[in-house]
């Protein structure tokens, strides 16, 4: 019998806590409408992570970051939401917690090495094909070289508030560990209220974002947050809070459109721009597909 597709809308019904059981993981302590895990993202004796039975969401309280079950498998996996269907499809759930061995996973694991500014003529043809300036992006990202197993590649990158890397060159997408938010900022103080804070999914709808409108660069008093993965809302919402206008550049997908509306519910002072490319993906998207455009 031909196996159903899984969709977003189907995953989402999926039971976090039946599916972390059917892994081998329990919860430390449970009620009736919560049960709480050991984080899955790192090592700690005293359990953080939450998983709302009503809501059927996670939260990490120690990091920060929750969502719904396919937001942990990109999560778990640094994996696409189209991978982490294919996962929760064929059922190939090994949530491998800190406390528990996973040396399949550290044989995964990608180790960066030398990074530098951007020059590899590749890296330059790819920025070039993505309507991107050299020199926009070599003020947000660098050219980084990294090993997986055992072969190296390279790819522009863009830091993150942990230390990991985004990795984006034309055959791949990926990144290193730990993953997180990118915060480009203008002030050295959040607590400085900024004017402005733009907030966008990837390291390209940043790079789009700055090409083309010069009012979205950091000397004008515009901090940009990168998501880098919708899992950390939780982030952009604590980060928000110190800011008086907000401005969303989410995906066109089921995910995009969630995480603004939850944030434009968190915050009277988030504006919605996604409708400027309603007809495309994502910004950069459609900003290969103007020749001149403004915001």
């Amino acid at each position: 019998m031909k196996r159903k597709k899984m969709t977003c809308e189907i995953a989402r019904n999926i039971c976090i806590v039946q599916a972390l059981a059917k892994s081998g993981h329990f919860p430390k302590r449970e009620s009736e409408k919560e049960a709480w895990f050991l984080s899955p993202f790192r090592s700690e004796t005293q359990a953080s992570f939450k998983v709302d039975k009503t809501l059927n969401r996670w939260y990490d309280h120690g990091m920060g970051i929750g969502g719904n079950i396919i937001d942990l498998v990109c999560q778990l996996y640094s994996c696409t939401v189209k991978e982490a269907l294919e996962i929760l499809n064929k059922k190939k759930l090994s949530f491998s917690f800190h406390q528990q061995p996973y040396l399949n996973k550290k044989k995964n694991l990608i180790s960066i090495g030398e990074v530098k500014d951007i020059s590899h003529p590749a890296l330059i043809q790819y920025l070039q094909g993505r309507n991107i300036p050299l020199q926009i992006a070599q003020q947000y990202c660098k050219e980084a070289w990294y090993t997986l197993k055992g072969k190296t590649y390279f790819s522009i990158g863009l830091k993150n508030q942990s230390g990991g890397w985004e990795l984006r060159n034309k055959y791949f997408k990926n990144s290193s560990s730990p993953k997180d938010i990118s915060l480009i900022q203008n002030r050295d103080k959040l607590e400085n209220k900024s004017n402005r804070l733009i907030i966008t999914e990837g390291m390209f709808d940043l790079l789009s974002i700055c090409t083309h409108d010069s009012k979205h660069r950091l000397e004008n008093n515009t901090n940009i947050l990168v998501l880098n993965s919708t899992a950390f809302i939780g982030k952009a919402i604590e980060i928000m809070k110190s800011y008086d206008h907000i401005e969303l550049y989410l995906d066109h997908d089921d995910t995009g459109i969630r995480v603004s509306q939850q944030l434009l519910e968190r915050s009277k002072n988030c504006t919605n721009k996604s409708y400027l490319y309603k007809n495309h993906k994502d910004i950069n998207e459609w900003f290969m597909s103007k020749k001149q455009i403004s915001i």
